[in-house]
């Protein structure tokens, strides 16, 4: 994984993970979001690293933000993946993707989580395969639980048994 260390978000964080993930929406998939838009993205300690949930991010040598995971306790042992962006310098063979999945499926099974759900837009076709090739099955959006967060822009809906 050429030396990406992979860790829990710490607020030291806040402002690198906002510019990633804003700038692949807005600059690789031309989704008019800011982080503003997104108000887990100023609350992260409150939103996800509580019950089951956390997030985390993946860094390189040089402190630059390499990709974030992030999970959000559903309840009755459910949790909804979300914020899985990776830099494009750091994807494919460098397995900073599967690394952060990996973190995040390892916690989910330690702390009892039993399903995984997550929505992704349409544009999103790598991740699509990303999800399926990691055992992500596509769901009816009719088949989330309530409690599920939904996007404005999500339109494809996954779940994992663990």
């Amino acid at each position: 994984m050429d030396k990406v260390a992979i860790r829990r978000f710490d607020p030291a964080d806040q402002g690198g993970v906002a510019a990633l993930i804003v700038s692949i929406q807005n600059e690789e998939f031309g989704i008019a979001i800011t982080a503003e838009d997104q108000p887990d993205l100023q609350e992260i300690p409150e939103f996800y690293q509580r019950d089951a949930g956390d997030f985390w991010v993946a860094r390189a040598p040089d402190g630059e933000m390499a990709g974030t995971i992030a999970l959000r306790d559903i309840g009755e042992g459910a949790a909804a993946l979300r914020k899985m962006f990776v830099h494009p310098a750091y994807r494919g063979a460098r397995g900073v993707a599967r690394a952060l999945l990996g973190t995040l499926l390892d916690h989910a099974r330690k702390r009892g989580l039993s399903r995984i759900y997550l929505g992704t837009a349409d544009r999103f076709l790598a991740a699509h395969r990303f999800y399926a090739r990691n055992g992500f099955q596509p769901i009816d959006p009719a088949l989330l639980p309530p409690t599920f967060p939904r996007m404005m822009v999500d339109t494809r809906f996954y779940a994992l048994t663990l």
